[in-house]
């Protein structure tokens, strides 16, 4: 099957160049020209990936990013032609998967979309039939989902991977650097203030959930471990 992509730029050259190489990849190609056409093509078709400029004429990238985030877990690769740290900083935090600098080779382009599409596929088979409960807390690593008191909870596809890291090894401290190398590409950007950013977000989305409990301890001076219900009784 081919794999859908929205391709969202306000640019047509840009989103030509992008077409024309993913076109030769075989994908399947839409287009947005705006922030709120993206929006609305998502909610009304399944994407595999969103490749999201974040300069558009109406909302910008990172508003369409924090939108979709809400509800869908599609992998989204940023195209920027900025190069400050903060700007990807703030994306990744936001929920983006990768981040893409104007002018790019192609061939980088290409490879980076192979990327996300492979590790979206292996995310959905490794441990696929492997569920984890906990008081008031289940987490299903074959249909990425967060229940708390049966309730789902959203969560961004970084944020699963680090609660559900921490919570399948529960007896070990990961450190920020262990973090990034188990979840982040080799390819991404990579932040020890973002590992912060997203377990912080972990907590506060759970305890808004009804989580009687704090689902990642921080270990002073090391980093983060799952925090049991059965440790804190």
């Amino acid at each position: 099957m081919r794999e859908n992509i929205l391709i969202v730029d306000d640019e047509r050259n840009m989103r030509n160049l992008i077409k024309i190489h993913l076109f030769r990849e075989n994908f399947q190609i839409d287009e947005a020209c705006s922030g709120k056409e993206a929006l609305k093509m998502a909610n009304q078709k399944t994407y595999d990936l969103m490749i999201l400029d974040i300069m558009l004429p109406d909302i910008d990238g990172w508003e369409v990013c924090t939108a979709i985030r809400q509800t869908k877990q599609i992998p989204i690769m940023m195209l920027t032609a900025r190069i400050d740290v903060e700007d990807r900083v703030h994306g990744l935090n936001l929920g983006a998967d990768d981040y893409l600098i104007k002018p790019f080779a192609p061939e980088e382009l290409i490879a980076r979309v192979y990327a996300l599409l492979r590790r979206k596929r292996v995310e959905q088979e490794a441990s696929s039939h492997m569920a984890l409960h906990f008081k008031d807390l289940a987490i299903n690593s074959e249909s990425r989902e967060i229940m708390v008191q049966e309730v789902q909870v959203e969560l961004t596809p970084k944020e699963f991977d680090i609660l559900f890291l921490v919570a399948s090894q529960s007896k070990r401290v990961f450190t920020r650097e262990i973090i990034l190398d188990n979840i982040w590409r080799p390819s991404e950007f990579r932040d020890l203030r973002a590992v912060d950013t997203h377990v912080k977000n972990i907590r506060e989305k759970l305890r808004k959930s009804g989580l009687s409990y704090n689902p990642i301890k921080t270990v002073w001076g090391v980093g983060y471990k799952f925090n049991s219900p059965k440790d804190q009784a």
